[in-house]
């Protein structure tokens, strides 16, 4: 009777073990548990990205701007007019446009190779000259006497002790020469990088390096060789069909499509269906600021992604240009267009908390994947 009892126990025990191992495989293998584990290989993906970066080969073909800020303390008001008396104190450069492109791409290890034009002018002798010191090749920037180099002036004024405050802008534009000899030197210039580089940046701010008919012309080679080719267009985004995808933000959507999105993300949605189809790229990632970002593939649903960090951001100045240039590296070094998002996601949350058109360390990269 008694062994009949330790079998009878054995046999509930050995049931209410297998209840509890099947209760616990079913655990591990929910939603919750999967979802927490593809994270982690997600980021482990991310990060052996951001280590592919080093010594990858990227052409920046677009508009080179000097960005250049004066810094003074303010004293009095003019007894001339009602404006503030500035006491200057310093000078400083640095690269905009697709300039600030080539150096986003040099602090994450790769190698830029810029691609545009400068004039023979004090800016654009100080754009190579920056570009000289970062250790960057120039040998595909041409010098155009006629061409005057864009510059934008930045005066930011303060108190001795206090933080400085931007105050006034002067931009000195010039647009580039639509001559067929700077159209034939693009060209052979394209044609010898496309034998270097692992994917093409296209950084256009409506300056006219970038020419249409000369893109439309290229772009079939590119493709033919699957280097990926990206594009960031302040006003001419529908101007430059068949690229593989593009980084607009909000405001430029907008522009493109004649609407207003506002907080509507039904008509966001809308909005990105449309300029992927109007653009005839594979994917495009719309930036939004202090709302993440959104990506729209063929085929695909719309993949949304929360800013990472604080939502009290510093500067959004470049921000446009990391995005783009981190987004572009993923691409030369296998990503899919996800990865790349969220990797160009991590990297925006860096550089809109520093000040001016900053750049980023793979580094800084890395840690903010991980934290």
């Amino acid at each position: 009777m008694i062994k009949k009892k330790e079998k009878s126990w054995r046999r509930i025990a050995s049931l209410r073990l297998f209840a509890a191992l099947i209760y616990l495989t079913f655990y591990l293998i929910s939603d919750k548990n999967l979802a927490c584990g593809s994270v982690n290989k997600e980021k482990e993906n991310l990060l052996r990205l951001v280590d592919d970066f080093s010594r990858k080969k990227i052409a920046v073909w677009g508009d080179f701007i000097l960005d250049e800020y004066i810094f003074g303390n303010t004293r009095r008001i003019s007894r001339e007019a009602p404006v503030l008396i500035l006491d200057y104190k310093k000078k400083e450069f640095s690269l905009g446009g697709a300039g600030n492109s080539v150096l986003n791409l040099k602090a994450l290890g790769a190698d830029p190779y810029p691609i545009g034009v400068v004039g023979s002018d004090d800016s654009g002798q100080r754009i190579l000259q920056i570009l000289k010191k970062k250790g960057v090749s120039t040998e595909y920037i041409i010098k155009e006497k006629k061409y005057e180099t864009p510059i934008k002036t930045r005066i930011l004024a303060g108190e001795e002790t206090a933080k400085k405050q931007q105050i006034l802008r002067i931009d000195r534009e010039g647009k580039a020469p639509d001559s067929n000899e700077l159209k034939q030197k693009l060209q052979k210039i394209l044609k010898d990088a496309q034998k270097k580089i692992s994917a093409l940046l296209i950084s256009d701010y409506n300056y006219f390096t970038v020419k249409e008919d000369l893109f439309n012309h290229v772009l079939p080679s590119f493709k033919k060789k699957n280097i990926p080719v990206t594009l960031d267009s302040r006003f001419r985004l529908l101007n430059f069909k068949g690229i593989t995808v593009s980084t607009p933000n909000e405001p430029e959507v907008e522009g493109a499509l004649q609407i207003e999105i506002n907080d509507d993300n039904q008509l966001l949605k809308q909005a990105g269906r449309l300029l992927l189809r109007k653009t005839q790229s594979s994917a495009l990632l719309i930036t939004r600021g202090s709302k993440g970002m959104v990506l729209f593939e063929e085929k695909k649903a719309p993949f949304s992604i929360s800013i990472c960090g604080t939502t009290d951001i510093v500067d959004v100045t470049g921000a446009g240009d990391t995005v783009i240039s981190v987004f572009t590296l993923a691409l030369a070094c296998g990503s899919t267009f996800r990865e790349a998002a969220m990797l160009a996601n991590y990297a925006g949350d860096i550089v809109v908390m520093k000040k001016g058109t900053a750049t980023l360390s793979a580094q800084e990269l890395k840690e903010n994947i991980v934290s």
